[in-house]
């Protein structure tokens, strides 16, 4: 599985009101990168999309506790055991995972590869993603240069787990 998520520089990722920063490139390089295949996404995550309703583009699988959760144009499951039933007929890399903070901490352990956008800022926050920079079974395999939305500068930084056979951009294993 794939992890999608923007991060500032203390790695948070949003607070009361949804994500810390929506980026309109950042925006078009997820709906890209997830064009017809499936998303992973929590209830609250889904709410903070334009008009609370699921991606058009792609399958969208949502992540509630609420056993009587449903949702239009999404499956809606309650469990990793359920979850794992819907995204059977998907190859990993063909799973990406969205958010929110307890959906990101569930699934991280199932994840291979993590798209982060790094926004060279600190905001006001109360979610988070894990920091990978400090994680020993994760590294960068890819960089972009640095890019501006206003006068925010942002980067996109693949990390891949080490040792499930990644290779950096310049075709080394990792």
């Amino acid at each position: 599985m794939n992890i999608i998520v923007t991060v500032d520089n203390c790695w948070a990722i949003g607070n009361g009101r949804g994500p810390v920063i929506r980026i309109p490139n950042d925006q078009k390089k997820l709906l890209r990168e997830t064009a017809g295949k499936a998303v992973v996404m929590g209830r609250r995550a889904l709410e903070h999309l334009p008009q609370g309703l699921p991606y058009g583009h792609c399958d969208n699988i949502v992540l509630s506790r609420d056993p009587s959760y449903r949702v239009r144009g999404a499956v809606a499951v309650h469990s990793l055991e359920e979850l794992f039933e819907a995204t059977a007929g998907y190859r990993d890399e063909d799973i990406y995972v969205l958010g929110g903070e307890s959906v990101y901490r569930l699934l991280l352990p199932y994840c291979s590869t993590a798209h982060i956008t790094k926004v060279d800022w600190e905001y006001a926050a109360d979610r988070y993603f894990p920091d990978l920079d400090r994680e020993e079974d994760w590294v960068i395999t890819a960089e972009s240069d640095e890019q501006t939305y206003f006068d925010v500068a942002y980067r996109f930084v693949r990390y891949e787990r080490r040792g499930k056979g990644c290779m950096d951009d310049k075709g080394r294993e990792a």
